[in-house]
C-alpha cells in the first residue's frame, strides 16, 4: 500500500509531485528547498539559513510521517557551490546526528535559484 503524504508545516508541492510517499515502513521525500512554508518563499540568502529552513522542512516531513530524524536511512544532498560543503555540513549535523548514508553532489542550478536540496528516505 502506498501512502501519500502531506503536511501544511512543510511547503507545498511547486510541481506535480507530492512531499513524501510511504511505502511498507519506508518514507521516500522529495527534495526540500528552502522555502518557507508560511510564505511560500525563499527567505534565507545564505546556505548556513537555507540548510536550516531545509532542515526544519524535513523535520516536518518527517514528524508528519510519525518518524524522526534518527530513522533517516539516506540522504542526497545538492549544492550549487560545492565550495559551500563545509559551512553546509555544519548545519547537516546539527539534524542529522545518526549519520545516515549520504550522497552530495553540485548542481549548476536549483529550483527558485536555491543554495541546496536535501532528499531523504527515512524508517516510518
Amino acid at each position: 500500500m502506498i501512502k501519500t503524504l502531506h503536511t501544511d508545516n512543510a511547503p507545498a508541492a511547486i510541481g506535480p509531485y507530492s512531499q513524501a510517499k510511504v511505502v511498507n515502513g519506508i518514507l521516500y521525500a522529495s527534495g526540500q528547498i528552502a522555502i518557507n512554508p508560511a510564505t511560500g518563499e525563499i527567505e534565507a540568502d545564505t546556505i548556513e539559513g537555507q540548510t536550516q529552513q531545509i532542515c526544519e522542512n524535513i523535520g516536518a516531513i518527517l514528524e508528519a510521517a510519525g518518524s524522526d530524524f534518527s530513522k533517516v536511512i539516506k540522504t542526497t544532498c545538492f549544492l550549487k557551490n560545492m565550495s559551500d560543503f563545509s559551512v553546509f555540513n555544519g548545519v547537516y549535523g546539527s539534524f542529522f546526528t545518526s549519520k545516515p548514508a549520504r550522497s552530495c553532489v553540485a548542481a549548476a542550478a536549483l529550483p527558485k535559484d536555491a543554495l541546496a536540496e536535501i532528499e531523504i528516505i527515512a524508517e516510518v
